[in-house]
């Protein structure tokens, strides 16, 4: 059985437009607190999000690899339940690779546990998303 492109693609998208509601309007706020955006002024603020092309380029492209990677697995294991495949794979790289990034990556302390979680159960529901969109094609 093949990888449907069409179905990456697609699971791509979503996933991308996921990942923009659960930064901007679910928790942007805090988002943006934790990482001092919320100090700047409007103009800087402006500024800042007029140089961000480049940083969705690529991250539109590792979301690629993720479809692709949940595609992959879900042609490879056919009788597992795609909700429970993403959910495998969350558990076993993306918490781990999260929680080190966080915890390792000069987050400050006061803000490692909100951060973590923010990002953990939104990769969550992003690979939830994929494996919803690649199943229906």
């Amino acid at each position: 059985m093949e990888i449907n492109v069409w179905a990456v693609v697609a699971a791509t998208v979503a996933q991308f437009v996921v990942g923009m509601i659960w930064y901007t309007a679910v928790f942007g706020k805090m988002w943006g607190e934790m990482h001092g955006f919320n100090e700047l002024s409007k103009e800087k603020q402006k500024e800042m999000a007029s140089k961000m092309g480049p940083f969705y380029a690529v991250q539109m492209l590792v979301t690629i690899l993720t479809a692709w990677g949940l595609a992959k697995f879900m042609v490879l294991l056919p009788d597992y339940s795609p909700y429970s495949l993403a959910a495998v794979l969350w558990v076993a790289f993306i918490v781990p690779t999260q929680y080190s990034s966080v915890a390792f990556g000069g987050t400050p302390s006061q803000w490692i546990v909100k951060k973590f979680l923010i990002e953990t159960f939104g990769s969550l529901a992003c690979v939830l998303v994929g494996a919803a969109v690649i199943q229906a094609f």
